[in-house]
Formats: structure tokens, sequence, C-alpha cells
């Protein structure tokens, strides 16, 4: 018996329509505020984001990608963009996920909803901030994660004092970030969004994103958007990658 679930999320955006294509619909655009995702854009097209299809291609107003999954799941990402007054565009966001197989796994499945629901506003404002921000900047991205799993909420924590946050900590707060590197930079930053799962800062040339593992039991990783020219991807995951597991030996802090 096929099984479905659907989140979708509308906004408003700062910017025209084709800017808000141009982040969605295309490699580059995508780099800026979600993952790496090149596009062949026509319907049929490829997208190098597991098995994924162009399902949907009306620039700039229509564009949809469907996967296919393990164990009989379709994930379905689409955005339709109209225009908005002020030369400014509305955005409707959503994922279709569909599992075709027996369902016999009610945890399981309850927790792809959730991760689904909690992951379609956290990268919805991502966006909005991409584009308030950073909009049309080539960008690096850059990913690490934990090598293990984690159950323990206290990890997270630990994370969240290493970066510089206080307990009491909220969306708007700023302060100084020790980027790592050869050489530590000192970074001002400002909370942009702040969760039990997740953890938004927005720099000068960064959308620094990082990842809670605890609720879903998986690997804290971390998700930046760099976009200072210099940067070098291989160093700066090497960075990120060494602070991220030295914070596995933190918890006393």
């Amino acid at each position: 018996m096929a099984r479905e679930f659907e989140v979708c999320r509308e906004q408003d955006l700062p910017v025209p329509p084709d800017q808000v294509w141009d982040a969605v619909a295309t490699g580059p655009g995508n780099l800026g505020w979600l993952y790496p995702m090149e596009i062949e854009p026509r319907v049929g097209g490829k997208v190098t984001r597991g098995d994924a299809t162009v399902v949907a291609w009306e620039p700039p107003h229509h564009f949809a990608v469907r996967a296919t999954q393990e164990g009989g799941f379709s994930n379905t990402l689409s955005y339709r963009i109209v225009p908005a007054d002020g030369d400014t565009s509305h955005l409707r966001m959503g994922i279709h996920w569909v599992h075709t197989g027996i369902v016999d796994d009610a945890w399981n499945w309850d927790a792809k909803t959730d991760v689904a629901e909690k992951y379609v506003d956290f990268h919805q404002h991502a966006l909005a901030e991409y584009l308030r921000h950073f909009a049309g900047r080539p960008a690096v991205y850059v990913r690490s994660q934990r090598p293990e799993p984690t159950a323990d909420p206290a990890d997270f924590a630990a994370l969240r004092r290493r970066l510089g946050l206080a307990d009491d900590a909220a969306v708007g707060d700023r302060f100084t970030l020790l980027a790592p590197g050869p050489d530590p930079d000192p970074v001002e930053v400002v909370v942009d969004w702040l969760s039990a799962d997740f953890v938004g800062l927005r720099g000068p040339d960064a959308l620094y994103r990082f990842f809670n593992g605890s609720t879903w039991n998986v690997p804290i990783w971390l998700g930046h958007h760099l976009f200072a020219e210099d940067t070098d991807e291989e160093q700066a995951t090497k960075a990120w990658t060494a602070w991220l597991d030295d914070d596995t030996h933190a918890q006393e802090l």
C-alpha cells in the first residue's frame, strides 16, 4: 500500500522571479544555500543528487526534481515562483514524499516526515538569507560529518558552546566566531537560525550551517556556504572536518 507525505511552505522573497529561479534551478545557485546539485535544464534532465530527474521545467515559474530511493521511496522537491509587488517574488516550496512499498516500520516513517518538515523550514530560511545577502556571488560548499551517530543532545550542546553561543542565545545575537584554518580567522557573525536541531550563522562572506544528529540518531554534521573569493574548498573542508572531529572530545567545555 502506498503511503504519502507532503510538506509545503510559502514565503515572499526580496528579488524578482528570475533571481529566485537562478537560486533554485541552477547548480551555482544551489551551492549558495542548499547543496551541490547540477541540473540538466529540461524535463527529463538528469540531476546530480541521487537518482534524480527533472520533472518540471518552466522558467522562471515552476521547477521540480524527483529522486528515487531504496525501499520504494520517491522524493519530489518542487518550487513554484510568482511575481509579487515591488519587484519581489512569492515562492511555494514543497517536498512530496511517497513510499510505494509496504510500510512496516512506523518509527522510520515518522522520522522521515519529521526530517522533511524541519529541513524544509531550515532550507527555506537559508534561501531567503542567500537572496538577501549573497545573491549571485559564487559559492563554495563545505560539508563534513562526525564518524558516528549520536543520540545524546549533550553532543550538540557542546558544539554550540564551542562556537561561542551562550546558553540563552537568540536569533539576532552577534558574536565573534573563530573560523578554523591554517591561520584561525575571527569573524563577526549574527545568529540567523537557532533551534534544537539546527544552528545558522551569517558572516560577511558565509552562511555557516550546523545540523544536530541526536534528534534522528545520525551523525552531527555541517554544511557551509562560503562566498569569499579566495576560498580553497579542499583546505576549508579539512579545517572544518578537524574542528568537528575535535568536538567529539570536548564534552567537558
